[in-house]
Order: C-alpha cells, then structure tokens, then sequence
C-alpha cells in the first residue's frame, strides 16, 4: 500500500513589480524565488512562463500593484491563471499594495463611475486565485468585495515599533490624520502609543487637488506624526504639514503604508516642512530615496513572509495585527 498523502510544497514566484521584496520574503522563507519568464511580444501582449512543474504545489505569487499598474495586473492574472491549469493545489495572490483601491465606491449621488475595486477583484477571482493576501487596504470594506479568502494585514505593528525607536520625544507627539477618513487609523496608533489625536478637515473640488483644510486638535509646541495608508502625489499631506507648523508644531514627520509618489511628488516632500517621510517597501523605493533624502523605508517583507509561512502551515494570521515577527 503506497501512502499518497504529502504536504503540498510551497513554491514564492515574483511579478516584475517588484523584485527585491519578493526576494526579501523568499530569503526570510529560506526558499529560492520559482523559476518565471515575463516578457512582452512585439505588440506588447503579456508572456509568462513558469519555469518549474507546481503540481499540487501551494503557490504565492507576489505583485504589487505599482510601476505600469495595468501591465503588472494583467501579468498577475496571467500567472495565477498559468498555475491554476499546471494543477497547482492553491494559488495565493501577494499583493502588498492593491491596485485601483481608491475607487471603491460611488462618490456622488447619480455617479457613473465605476467602482474598480470590485472589477479588480472579480478578475482576480475568475484567473483561479484562492486566497488573497494584501496590506493596508485603502478601505477594509474592499475584503468583501471578494468571495475568495482575503488578509488585510497591517503595517500599523512596524511602525509602532520605528516611532519608539527614531522618535526620542515619541511621548510627547500627537498623531494626526491628513484626512476625515484616516481618523480610525490615527486613533488605533494614537491609543497604543497613548498620545493624543488631532485631524484635518479637507474639501476636494476635484480628485488629485485639495481645496482648503481645517485643523481639529491642538499641535502647539508638539511633535506632529502625520499618519496615512498611501501618498501618492502627495498634495495632502504636503498641504497638512503646512497646516502644522503654523499651527505651532515643533516637527513633522509623515509616516504612510504606501508611498507611490508619482507626477510632482518628490519635488513636494523636498519643499515641504518635514523632518522624514517614512513609507514601508510595499512599493519600490530605491529610485525615490535618491532624489530625495527625508524618504526612510520600513521594510515591512517579514510581515508578508510570515503571513505566507502561517497560511502555508495552517495556522492563524491574526497574530501579525498586533506584532512585528522578529
């Protein structure tokens, strides 16, 4: 009697999105990265091959949604898809930061726009993936978008951990929130550090451009923490941390999950009031840190790396919400 029964073996292939971090988690595993090809036909059709056999393996592929977000999402798809027909046993999409996650409702009344958000993940769903893990959603409420397992971790326990270690006056800093939206964010951080929360009142005439702000707390003679789950062309946050420092801040630092800094962004942080911008490697930071010297990096690959080992292993995630993994 032959015994059939054996462990699928874990299998980590990475997108082109972003390299490093993929072989960050695959470091952190002690597994090497799967053998892939991506490449482009001359009419610019995605290609991928995988390299290695996956049947009934359990798959990760990690894939940011940043770069060429379009061209990275589509190749995601492709190899969830490519893995799915090799037999492979489950197929876990690693998507540290997720695309089109600001369009996640309608915003007017009688809107035609779409809601993104839930295409993306319908796509996903329909390409073969079986579990989701992703980080710092920009609404926790896209999870439900998903029939499919999802795990929302959080950068929150990360940096918690670099405000005590970077900040010396932590105790006395005032964690504040760009926008309305964030206020459940800054308060969660603000209650584990037990400070105080104060945030900022925006007005949108259109997307991409901020109008006026109101501040609501008292910052005077403080530490300011400026806390956010993305940047993108940084207008908000440049705009908050003016707000600041007239209003009496000591310093202002800004520390977001997602750092995408795109269009006038980096020209922005360099003219602005802050001491460091701190944003974690769910996207690729290498390029940015040149042109600018107050973008610091919180690497946050053992969260994901330990998200995977634990899914893999059968065991619970939720540890990660409150933890940094040593």
């Amino acid at each position: 009697m032959i015994s059939t029964a054996r462990m699928p073996n874990i299998k980590i292939f990475s997108g082109s999105s972003h390299p490093d971090l993929s072989q960050k988690i695959a470091d952190r595993l002690g597994q090497e990265l799967g053998k892939v090809v991506t490449k482009k036909f001359s009419n610019q059709e995605t290609c991928v091959e995988i390299g290695e056999s996956v049947r009934g393996e359990d798959v990760y592929i990690v894939q940011s949604g940043c770069g060429e977000i379009n061209d990275n999402l589509m190749e995601l798809l492709i190899m969830i898809n490519a893995c799915k027909i090799a037999s492979a046993s489950r197929v876990t999409a690693v998507i540290p930061c997720f695309p089109y996650a600001r369009q996640d409702k309608k915003d007017k009344v009688g809107s035609r726009a779409p809601i993104s958000a839930k295409l993306v993940a319908n796509m996903l769903s329909v390409s073969g993936a079986d579990h989701i893990i992703t980080m710092d959603l920009h609404a926790s409420q896209i999870q439900g978008f998903f029939d499919i397992p999802v795990d929302n971790l959080y950068a929150e326990p990360a940096v918690l951990k670099w405000i005590m270690e970077n900040i010396h006056e932590w105790k006395n800093c005032i964690i504040v929130s760009p926008d309305a939206g964030g206020a459940k964010r800054v308060t969660s951080i603000a209650d584990r550090l037990n400070v105080d929360f104060a945030l900022i009142h925006k007005e949108r005439k259109k997307a991409n451009e901020v109008d006026r702000m109101v501040l609501v707390g008292d910052v005077k003679d403080r530490v300011a923490i400026l806390v956010d789950d993305m940047a993108d062309t940084c207008g908000t946050i440049c705009h908050a941390a003016e707000k600041l420092v007239s209003a009496g801040a000591t310093k202002v630092y800004a520390i977001l999950s997602h750092g995408i800094f795109s269009g006038p962004a980096i020209s922005r942080v360099n003219n602005a009031s802050f001491e460091a911008v701190v944003v974690t490697n769910t996207v690729p930071q290498e390029d940015k840190m040149k042109h600018c010297s107050k973008i610091q990096v919180i690497d946050i690959s053992m969260i994901l790396a330990e998200a995977i080992r634990r899914t893999h292993n059968g065991e619970s995630v939720s540890y990660l919400f409150s933890h940094v993994p040593l």
